[in-house]
């Protein structure tokens, strides 16, 4: 079983692969052979002619993002169909990593400091408060990321910019999380903890010593925390579109 982490990982990575290519048709050719899948077997799955796969493939046709995502979407269900070959084996080669990382997303708008402490139903508990923008978020579950992240680890987790925030679960008081910050050579711009009301003095410490915001979530359970960063990010992407595109 893959886990929605990793399916989503892969997801983001070929669809970026296909958006940033600079001839989108081979890019989705090579995606669809990659999982072994005919244009006919796409086709149906989007509900859909095969020549439009063909069009687009061949150049004709210039797709647009929900294309995109429909066709990395019916690679991924077809791939579930067959025990997922293909999405296990990328998500070696990308060194996703499976069993820390909860949820890892990108703003397309950035957001604020005040809009995270919302976000996460959280306060403030560091004296240092003041950050730039932040463009994304790392869900991490703390105890399997303490135990199994090294140094290298962290350049993953920053997904593709250090301006986000680092969540930490399951926490007991606070401190280990802070201290595989100190010693990351990667800093995040904000820290949150969640699953503790008593956190460690040093944890706090730690924080104001890198000049880093600790936040403390307040959300009864790991799955409203994520829910709510999820629907934060959903905001971002759908402001100032119109209403056709979501």
């Amino acid at each position: 079983m893959v886990s929605k982490s990793v399916r989503d990982a892969v997801a983001r990575y070929v669809a970026g692969d296909i958006v940033c290519s600079d001839n989108i048709g081979a890019a989705l050719r090579k995606w669809r052979e990659i999982f072994g899948v005919l244009q006919v077997d796409v086709a149906k799955e989007m509900n859909i002619s095969p020549s439009v796969i063909s069009d687009y493939e061949k150049g004709r046709r210039v797709p647009g993002a929900r294309f995109v995502k429909k066709f990395v979407e019916s690679l991924l269900t077809i791939d579930a169909r067959r025990g997922w070959p293909v999405v296990a084996r990328l998500a070696k080669t990308l060194n996703v990593l499976e069993d820390a990382v909860i949820d890892m997303r990108e703003f397309e708008m950035p957001i604020m400091l005040d809009e995270l402490v919302t976000a996460v139903n959280g306060v403030i508990i560091s004296s240092h408060c003041t950050v730039r923008r932040i463009y994304g978020y790392t869900i991490l579950d703390s105890l399997r990321a303490i135990e199994t992240l090294s140094g290298n680890d962290f350049y993953r987790i920053m997904g593709l910019t250090t301006e986000r925030a680092l969540v930490f679960t399951k926490v007991s008081r606070g401190r280990s999380p802070l201290v595989a910050v100190r010693v990351s050579p990667l800093k995040p711009l904000v820290v949150v903890i969640h699953g503790t009301k008593r956190v460690d003095y040093l944890a706090v410490r730690l924080a104001d010593s890198e000049g880093i915001p600790l936040i403390l979530s307040l959300h009864k359970t790991v799955e409203e925390l994520v829910s709510s960063l999820q629907k934060l990010a959903f905001k971002k992407l759908t402001r100032g579109l119109p209403p056709r595109f979501y």
